[in-house]
């Protein structure tokens, strides 16, 4: 009898592990080769994991919920006969066993180590603690915010951006230590009333990422936000003239995001300082310009999907890629690379009719640009007979961005250089 194992697989370059939010398959479970064993998400992408041989499930070594790195064997199949194996909670004793018979957690860096944890630790988690010098005690300290109370992996960047972003006392006891890392991990908590007929409703996963990423922005980013007004009227009446005719020649529609896109991203080009991320007290100027874009999803959720390489990219590459990535969104078909990397963001309020927003960055960016609906207005024109009020198409442009990187003059100056590009489109420009 052979046996194959199913590993989580690397889902994206960044991607470093990934929970299993639906498990299809339980132990002696019979499995066709393509069928669906485990539903996995990292970030906002959600996939199946599909078996790649036909067998018999043998051995499940996670459950739903588990956080898991990327390599670790989740399931293993048999591919021969095989009897039906006794069941065992493997999801829980298994790795209860494995932390017990591997080597003592974070052995190599206490010196002192006098006893080992009764708690469970994921390799990363350990991996983590071990690089960045964590004791048993501090590690047991740490108050965890997975399953059953599980440490994770932000659990443990959390403590650590705590630990060393203050001073404090070497640790004496892990009861006094567990006291404050609890006062300190727990968020505050709002008093509120609920009537008989008030509904709750519990956030969803992917509402849950993007509520606790923007608490962490406001968090970390000192917010100004900068506004300007843009007169846009070329580049509507362009828009309006070729639009027909790019449809028929590129079967995709034009919209005014790949042409917002292409302004951003040669403003980008000339203040390399708003297209950069802040690591202590670095500040890390990126070489690709990778522009996000905020995409509204059925359920009423966001994603941002990322344009790459967007300063490469004509006009049209820039509205084939964009259509696509916002497609692939509403579909749920995006893959964990199309929401990575991301230098700058643009969010669009004017598809909702509104004017003009102010948007909390995308962290680790240091800026974002929110763009508000076309509308016509009467506006003052010179001439050489004088001044004359015309119909003019103008939209609103604002810009949040991180003060701790990003002064009033540069932010100023990147977003006015954005409303010129806008403003002085090439009415006569060929598609």
């Amino acid at each position: 009898m052979s046996s194959f194992e199913i590993l989580m697989p690397k889902m994206g370059e960044s991607v470093q592990e990934a929970t299993i939010t639906k498990m299809f398959v339980k132990l002696n479970d019979q499995v066709e080769e393509d069928d669906v064993l485990f539903e996995i998400a990292t970030d906002k992408v959600d996939s199946e994991i599909p078996s790649p041989v036909e067998g018999k499930i043998v051995e499940v070594r996670f459950k739903e919920d588990d956080l898991v790195p990327v390599g670790e064997v989740v399931a293993v199949i048999a591919m021969g006969d095989v009897e039906d194996v006794t069941e065992n909670p493997v999801a829980e004793e298994s790795v209860e066993h494995e932390a017990s018979s591997e080597e003592p957690v974070v052995s190599e860096v206490a010196d002192d180590l006098k006893s080992l944890s009764g708690r469970f630790y994921s390799p990363l988690v350990k991996s983590i603690a071990r690089n960045e010098n964590i004791s048993i005690q501090e590690l047991d300290s740490i108050q965890g915010h997975g399953k059953d109370g599980r440490v994770q992996k932000q659990d443990v960047l959390n403590y650590l951006s705590q630990r060393n972003g203050s001073i404090v006392a070497p640790v004496e006891k892990a009861a006094s230590t567990a006291q404050v890392e609890k006062q300190e991990v727990e968020k505050p908590s709002v008093s509120m009333s609920i009537g008989a007929q008030d509904q709750i409703v519990e956030m969803d996963r992917m509402r849950r990422i993007i509520a606790d990423h923007m608490v962490m922005s406001k968090q970390t980013s000192p917010h100004v936000t900068a506004m300007v007004e843009a007169d846009v009227t070329d580049m509507v009446n362009w828009r309006n003239k070729v639009k027909d005719e790019f449809f028929k020649k590129e079967n995709t529609k034009l919209t005014f995001m790949p042409i917002i896109i292409e302004a951003v991203a040669k403003s980008l080009r000339e203040f390399p300082g708003v297209n950069a991320s802040v690591d202590g007290y670095n500040i890390i100027l990126k070489k690709d310009i990778n522009i996000g874009v905020a995409v509204a999803l059925p359920s009423n959720n966001l994603i941002v999907p990322v344009v790459k390489n967007a300063d490469h990219k004509n006009l049209i590459g820039l509205a084939n890629n964009m259509n696509k990535l916002a497609d692939d969104a509403r579909n749920n078909k995006l893959n964990p690379d199309d929401i990575q990397g991301g230098t700058f963001t643009i969010s669009n309020f004017g598809s909702f009719k509104n004017v003009m927003g102010t948007p909390i960055i995308n962290q680790p960016q240091v800026a974002i640009l929110a763009v508000g609906t076309i509308e016509k207005k009467p506006a003052v024109m010179e001439t050489p007979a004088g001044d004359v009020i015309v119909p003019r198409q103008k939209m609103f442009l604002s810009l949040s961005y991180d003060h701790r990187v990003v002064d009033g003059a540069l932010g100023g100056a990147f977003l006015r250089k954005i409303a010129d590009y806008l403003e002085e489109f090439d009415i006569n420009r060929s598609i």
